[in-house]
């Protein structure tokens, strides 16, 4: 339940837009799983990432990973390079296709996957007979990945990129959006996310082909018969057309919920920036960030959980960055290339409340008892 005492990582921005679209749906009976908002929600998106984007509207941005992996032609016993410093719905599709994630660290000026390593790893690979089928690469926190360098490798190697664009729609590497890098990119409507739809997700792919193909898995792989009728194994992978309805109304207020959580960024950098030991992520030349969650460095692991614990006991909710899938007990047997990066992001990193619908009075009272919590 949400309270409305409790500062709140990051919760869902509603306003009374997304109720139009709702009540048009409930108005026409297009409650079923389809309808003209899912249609008009894939056309709002691809007119707001351009680049000639063809989109699918999906039930989450893991099924769009899952699909996504399955289009680029993933299989039982492929490799799949994947970023370490992520949620584990970055990786966890690969294993649904019987893949092998091979993790990769991080470097330090993005936070996200090491172009050095990552090349690294295709050679020493190629070595081993085992050229690897995919790379997945992750805007972490709203901030791109080196797009330029990352795609430099896949090219030199012939390696389609899936670009996670979940934690990242919004954010633009010199004026091109993210989720229009890749072959294929996804994107999440999470409860969390920059904008929601409740649950939701979408395919991005400059390829129309891929679009329809995930569209037709999505809706079970039913064929063109006047009765049910499958050649192929699909999904329930579909978004509803009430929840594109809420996508809808998201979409019109997405730059004003870009800009709030631009304001809550430069508001913590202002006010903890100049104290000894608190680092921030800033944006290389060049690259833009939706800035999904703030986050700061702390000098060591016990200062870090000492700020967390502090907070909680003032009803504000703080996270540890994301522990590395190199080092999840789940995925502990997987081949991994480490610098250490990612390992120490963790250690040191805590994610401060983000929200959109965030007041001053909220900002003001997590840095006041982050302040305290350093004295």
């Amino acid at each position: 339940m949400i309270t409305k005492t409790r500062i709140w990582l990051s919760s869902p921005h509603m306003g009374n837009l997304e109720q139009e679209y709702v009540r048009e749906a409930f108005e026409t009976n297009w409650i079923a799983p389809l309808g003209p908002h899912v249609k008009g929600f894939e056309e709002d998106i691809t007119e707001y990432l351009g680049e000639s984007s063809y989109v699918a509207a999906l039930s989450s941005g893991t099924a769009a990973l899952h699909l996504g992996l399955q289009l680029l032609g993933l299989g039982k016993g492929d490799l799949v390079l994947c970023q370490s410093f992520t949620f584990s719905a970055s990786a966890n599709p690969i294993t649904y296709l019987g893949a092998e994630p091979v993790f990769i660290d991080s470097e330090a000026d993005t936070w996200n996957i090491c172009p050095d390593l990552l090349e690294e790893s295709i050679t020493d690979l190629l070595r081993l007979g085992r050229k690897p089928k995919a790379i997945v690469a992750v805007h972490l926190y709203g901030m791109p990945y080196n797009v330029e360098a990352v795609h430099k490798v896949a090219e030199k190697y012939n390696i389609p990129v899936l670009e996670d664009s979940a934690e990242a729609l919004g954010s633009h590497v010199n004026f091109q959006k993210c989720g229009t890098f890749g072959d294929i990119a996804i994107l999440s409507f999470n409860g969390n996310k920059i904008i929601t739809t409740s649950g939701g997700g979408a395919l991005v792919s400059k390829n129309k082909n891929w679009k329809e193909e995930a569209v037709f898995l999505a809706t079970q792989a039913r064929d063109q018969a006047p009765h049910y009728q499958h050649s192929r194994i699909g999904y329930n992978y579909r978004l509803s057309n009430v929840l594109a309805g809420i996508g809808r109304g998201q979409m019109r207020v997405l730059d004003d919920r870009v800009a709030a959580r631009r304001n809550n960024y430069a508001f913590y950098r202002d006010q903890l920036g100049e104290i000894d030991g608190i680092e921030f992520l800033q944006e290389p030349q060049g690259f833009f960030s939706n800035r999904w969650l703030s986050c700061i460095l702390t000098p060591s692991f016990d200062i870090r959980e000492h700020i967390r614990c502090e907070l909680e006991k003032e009803d504000i909710e703080s996270r540890p960055l994301w522990k590395p899938m190199h080092l999840q007990p789940v995925f502990e047997k997987a081949r991994s290339y480490t610098n250490g990066t990612s390992e120490a992001l963790f250690n040191r990193g805590l994610c401060l409340p983000s929200g959109s619908n965030l007041e001053k009075e909220d900002l003001w009272k997590t840095v006041e008892h982050i302040k305290k919590a350093l004295v």
